[in-house]
């Protein structure tokens, strides 16, 4: 039996020594499912330029406001342009940060806040069911507290050896 344990627990030591693999495996698994939902996201706020909001976003972010003036963009408060700016300039910076590894844990940390406004847009704004944990079924709460538990990992952990993070990282100590 305590040959089992030792083994066991030299195992866990070995598992331990691959700390470099959750983060890449992180980034690698953003890529691959929620990379492109932020950028096609983005790309449908843009009316021909970062600065010219479409009707998309104005829908997408204030749906309230936009359906009361029938999505007409030159009804949109100075407020609501900021708001909508720096939220597509956000899905399009912060996941490109994400991918190459830099600034990495401030973008996660950003991405954890994007999420937070997204959610409280789609349950006040569109009507969409928060739902509940514990429950037998996928809900918005359930899908979201997962891309949150990504991001937190890259929060906590960092980028990883792949990534520019780590090149900065290696030049600062030499």
């Amino acid at each position: 039996m305590t040959r089992l344990i030792s083994q066991y627990t030299d195992l866990l030591d070995r598992l331990n020594r691959l700390d470099w693999l959750v983060p890449t495996l992180a980034r690698l698994t953003f890529v691959a499912v929620l990379f492109f939902y932020f950028w096609n996201s983005a790309l449908l706020k843009i009316d021909g330029s970062i600065f010219s909001p479409s009707s998309g976003a104005f829908g997408q972010i204030f749906p309230k406001a936009a359906e009361a003036v029938l999505w007409d963009v030159t009804q949109m408060s100075f407020f609501q342009r900021i708001v909508i700016l720096a939220g597509t300039i956000a899905e399009f910076v912060l996941p490109v940060l994400i991918v190459i590894g830099l600034l990495t844990r401030v973008a996660a940390f950003g991405m954890i806040g994007f999420i937070i406004v997204q959610t409280i847009v789609d349950v006040t704004g569109h009507g969409v069911a928060l739902g509940g944990f514990f429950d037998s079924a996928q809900g918005l709460i359930d899908q979201r507290a997962m891309w949150v538990l990504l991001f937190a990992v890259l929060v906590f952990k960092g980028a990883g050896p792949i990534s520019v993070d780590a090149i900065f990282g290696k030049r600062a100590s030499e």
